[in-house]
């Protein structure tokens, strides 16, 4: 059975403050997140085109990746949609914005992709071989809570 409610994180465990979206996850496993059965957390190095195949039959999903510094101020939640595009998508191997994998989503499937919310987390520091910096630890925290009050408000009942 397919948990009504996925939340997605990106990020590469292996460049500092990249490491936020699996760090996220880690806080909400711990908080019991999953007991449910109602959220899956999963996590990918970033998003690809199959990850449509993660999205169906599901209610709602969050997509959870590390910002670069000024680009959100600490951690930003805000609900996204398909960009609207039908036109064939450029393939390639590289990562897909969220917008853009709900967009495939349309086209794969042809119907609307679940109701869908992005988190980024403001980082400072994505070297090769660093630890999450202390301002991003900061910002994890506050993610963490706006993760959990979205999931305590997600849907996750498929009726109607």
């Amino acid at each position: 059975m397919t948990a009504p409610v996925l939340v997605i994180a990106v990020g590469n465990p292996g460049r500092g403050d990249d490491a936020l979206g699996s760090a996220l996850l880690d806080a909400l496993r711990g908080a019991g997140a999953e007991r449910s059965g109602e959220v899956e957390l999963i996590t990918d190095f970033q998003l690809q085109i199959e990850h449509v195949v993660d999205l169906e039959g599901r209610r709602a999903v969050l997509f959870v990746d590390a910002a670069l510094p000024g680009a959100v101020r600490g951690a930003s939640l805000r609900q996204i949609e398909p960009t609207g595009s039908r036109a064939a998508p450029e393939w390639t191997t590289h990562a897909l914005r969220p917008q853009a994998l709900l967009d495939v989503y349309w086209q794969v499937l042809g119907h609307a992709p679940p109701a869908a919310w992005q988190l980024a987390i403001e980082g400072e520091r994505f070297e090769l071989g660093a630890a999450l910096s202390e301002t991003a630890e900061r910002h994890l925290q506050h993610a963490a809570t706006l993760a959990l009050d979205w999931l305590r408000a997600a849907p996750t009942s498929t009726a109607g």
